[in-house]
Formats: C-alpha cells, structure tokens, sequence
C-alpha cells in the first residue's frame, strides 16, 4: 500500500492503495465517485473515461501510480451544475437510452471538444470510436457533439 495525493475534480483527495490499483476503483471505491463506470475492464469500450488533465483516459487501466500531480476530471467535476456544453447538447437530442456509457461518452467528447472545438464527421468519428453505446445512437451522439461545437 502507498498514499496518494490527487487532484480530483478540483479538490485534494489523499487514498492509501495498492499501486497498481487502476484508478476507476480508487474513484469508485475508496472517494465514492462512481459516475465513472466498469464495464469491459480492458479499455476497449470506454465506459471509464475520465480526463487526465486534458486528455480522455480509459480508467480501467490506468495504475493510481501513474497519475502523479496531473488533474483528474471524473463526470461528477465536469460541471457543477450539469450546464457542460456537450451535457447540455447531450439532454437537447436525446441522446441516452439506458444511460450507461453516458459518462464515457461525454468525457470523450468533452475532451475532443477542448483540443477540436469546430470538428467535422470524420473527426467525431474518429475521436469517438473507441466509445461503445450498446443502444447504438451513434447518431444522436454525432449530432449532440455538432450542437455542442457550435452553441
């Protein structure tokens, strides 16, 4: 076991885990942050994305050890109020079904949108593919990110 200092939503969390511990369960299960969700455990589908700084991490995989001083954004810090231009676009069309990969797939497009702020469809697409939505409404998705681009 080893203490960990992080940076998580803005806030100062210290956690006593193993190092290896990926961080979707030190989010999940030792600061009870649990928007971010399990699914395949392999980062294939994007369930756990969170950002690192500004980049869209699959937390699944990702050892608490190698976070060090970096931010940590989960779904809960994205926005307070849940007024987030992609979170807002999301609500607009509709986009979730049974919700599930909702967090990951925000987080993902969030974190396109910073680096890409106007993408095209082939942009989104790429960004996007590694987001697996069992419901399949890739295309409300595609949409929610061109709202969010432009509102």
């Amino acid at each position: 076991m080893a203490i960990f200092n992080l940076n998580i939503n803005g806030k100062k969390q210290q956690v006593d885990v193993d190092p290896a511990t990926p961080m979707l369960w030190v989010l999940r299960d030792h600061l009870n942050l649990v928007g971010t969700k399990y699914s395949c455990g392999i980062a294939q589908c994007g369930t756990c994305t969170i950002h690192l700084g500004d980049v869209a991490m699959r937390s699944c995989m990702l050892p608490v050890s190698q976070v060090g001083n970096q931010a940590i954004t989960t779904i809960e810090g994205l926005s307070e109020s849940g007024d987030h231009p992609v979170q807002k676009a999301w609500l607009e069309h509709d986009v979730a079904q049974c919700g599930y990969c909702q967090s990951g797939q925000i987080m993902n497009a969030a974190a396109l949108l910073k680096a890409n702020p106007n993408p095209g469809d082939a942009e989104i697409e790429a960004a996007m593919n590694g987001n697996i939505c069992r419901c399949a409404t890739y295309v409300r998705i595609k949409a929610a990110i061109k709202t969010a681009a432009n509102g």
